[in-house]
């Protein structure tokens, strides 16, 4: 079955290249016609002398700028296909380079900044090792990833994954808790009931010593969950926040 679905995988990725490569073809040729069509109508096979024969290279180039359109839109849909699936099967970097043409033909997509994201946060975490190159490939990516997130949000403010990831990598990743806090409560504005959400909230709460925020965060959680084991934990950590302001 494993098999079957590397193949599948595999003939979708070779569709889209093959239709990329197809329609560079088609794009090519339909501009040497219209090249000729264009010199066809002045006799010295420059541009239109006459009115009319401007007017009609006009129609031409109108009818062909139409038809790139159209094409680019369906080639940028299938480098956003190809995108997807390199990351269903874990290989962000051929992703990246697929969400690259991707976003070359449909830049106003928030969720091709979304995806790009989610892929250069997954190669910054992947990258081994302590030398100077690994930590500053780590860096760049993890950079990547913060500022496709927050383009993400510019081209869609209510885009309440890409405020979630963001947030989380500043968690759980970047040791930037106190850059999560606005994403999140920003997030829960919008959606009140995403567990999810409030624990890593509540975790942002403790890490930045706003304690007491953090109490009430994961009794909001308790007292909001049908989990039981999520329950405990959330009131284990309260007892344990309390603990420390007991202590001072």
């Amino acid at each position: 079955m494993k098999k079957f679905k590397e193949f599948v995988v595999a003939i979708l990725i070779l569709g889209a290249l093959g239709f990329f490569i197809y329609y560079l073809l088609q794009s090519t040729n339909q501009n040497r016609a219209l090249a000729r069509s264009i010199a066809e109508l002045s006799p010295r096979g420059g541009p239109p002398e006459t009115i009319e024969g401007l007017e009609k290279a006009i129609e031409l180039y109108r009818e062909q700028h139409e038809r790139n359109i159209r094409e680019a839109a369906q080639t940028g849909v299938y480098w956003k296909i190809l995108a997807t699936r390199y990351m269903d099967r874990n290989m962000h970097n051929n992703a990246l380079e697929a969400i690259e043409w991707a976003v070359y033909y449909n830049g106003g997509d928030p969720y091709l900044f979304f995806i790009r994201g989610i892929s250069a946060a997954e190669v910054a975490r992947n990258v081994s090792g302590f030398s100077n190159s690994a930590v500053i490939e780590k860096e760049r990516y993890y950079s990547m990833a913060e500022t496709a997130f927050k383009r993400a949000l510019e081209l869609d403010i209510t885009y309440t994954k890409a405020m979630f990831e963001l947030a989380l990598m500043y968690v759980l990743d970047l040791n930037r808790s106190s850059d999560a806090i606005d994403y999140l409560e920003r997030f829960l504005q919008l959606l009140p009931s995403d567990i999810n959400a409030m624990m890593v909230l509540a975790r942002a709460y403790y890490l930045t010593e706003n304690f007491s925020r953090a109490i009430e965060m994961y009794d909001r959680i308790a007292s909001r969950t049908n989990d039981r084991q999520l329950k405990e934990d959330a009131l284990n950590n309260k007892y344990f926040i309390q603990g420390i302001l007991n202590e001072y």
